[in-house]
């Protein structure tokens, strides 16, 4: 696997190696020895896995402490648009983002740490998105923030009134929270 850094320290794209031939392709989505030599030791504990259709919107959300999570995203079927943002305390980085395309095609990763707000949208006509959790989900530490929010300026490259948001997204506040 390749380890491709971004802007913003912590935030990591994963390049797995795959092989293809007129069968297919294989690859190795996942290995705890390869993962912790290369980005450090995370004990996964829970897997999730949602389907959407295009425009859908998911994010920006967060577990706050002391549920905080680390991710690794991809997308195994059709392509979304993944969104970072950087929302840790006295970060030079805070408030700004990184977005990658994941696809069934690329097979590329998204590692997202502790301190992140996390979102996603989907640009084909549906998308199976997979994710690891460090940590289990608990409600009440659950959280989130505006995706519109301008100061953010994310561009989630879906035309104004074919986003597909829930009222839970839909209605948060552009709050501007440190964790």
């Amino acid at each position: 696997m390749e380890i491709i850094n971004t802007p913003i320290e912590g935030l990591l794209i994963i390049k797995p190696r795959v092989f293809g031939d007129s069968r297919g392709y294989f690859f190795e989505s996942w290995s705890q020895r390869d993962f912790d030599e290369a980005v450090g030791p995370v004990h996964f504990v829970q897997d999730n896995e949602s389907k959407s259709c295009y425009g859908v919107i998911r994010g920006l959300h967060f577990q706050r402490e002391p549920h905080m999570q680390q991710k690794l995203v991809r997308c195994v079927r059709g392509k979304v648009l993944d969104v970072a943002v950087d929302l840790r305390k006295g970060s030079p980085t805070y408030l700004q983002h990184v977005a990658v395309e994941l696809s069934e095609e690329n097979h590329l990763q998204f590692f997202i740490p502790r301190g992140f707000a996390h979102g996603f949208s989907v640009l084909s006509e549906t998308a199976v998105f997979q994710y690891k959790c460090d940590r289990f989900y608990h409600p009440e530490s659950d959280d989130g923030i505006q995706l519109a929010d301008p100061e953010l300026g994310i561009d989630w490259r879906i035309p104004e009134g074919k986003a597909i948001l829930s009222e839970k997204d839909r209605l948060r506040p552009c709050a501007r929270p440190e964790l």
